[in-house]
């Protein structure tokens, strides 16, 4: 089954039409119909609006992996960002004006749309939480923890 049908199954299990699901994602009725025809794909926002609309992951509307609903496994960047939570990391992102200047920030609680993160320098005395659209994060490297002793 391809992403297309996918999607339309979805909308149709939600009694939408293409004109009113096009509605709640900001897009044409003509966007919805090339997406379910497979003649283009919807950008990563809108993705992930998709997923949250028919309670499905990301994984199942391009892949097919898990189930459409309930005990569907969490996606690949939900597991990494699992294993994130809590540990030094450097973010990169698409978008250059959410780069903050910091040495490694901390991911301190995510949703399948947005990560509260906490930006920092090995100033002790400077930290900044934001909220960051997960779909802008381009790459997460872990740091090696400094232990107790180290700087935070």
């Amino acid at each position: 089954m391809s992403t297309g049908t996918r999607i339309a199954q979805a909308r149709k299990k939600q009694n939408l039409t293409q004109e009113q699901l096009a509605e709640q994602l900001g897009v044409t009725r003509q966007s919805v119909s090339r997406w379910e025809s497979d003649a283009a794909y919807p950008e990563t926002d809108k993705l992930v609006r998709l997923a949250q609309l028919f309670g499905v992951s990301c994984d199942y509307l391009l892949q097919g992996v898990g189930e459409a609903s309930g005990g569907t496994p969490p996606s690949p960047v939900t597991r990494l960002l699992r294993q994130a939570a809590g540990r030094r990391v450097q973010l990169t992102f698409y978008e250059d004006g959410l780069n903050v200047a910091c040495d490694w920030c901390t991911i301190l609680e995510f949703d399948g749309v947005w990560a509260n993160v906490e930006f920092a320098r090995k100033r002790r005395d400077w930290r900044e939480t934001q909220l960051v659209p997960l779909a802008s994060i381009r790459s997460i490297t872990f740091l090696k923890d400094e232990g107790k002793g180290g700087e935070a």
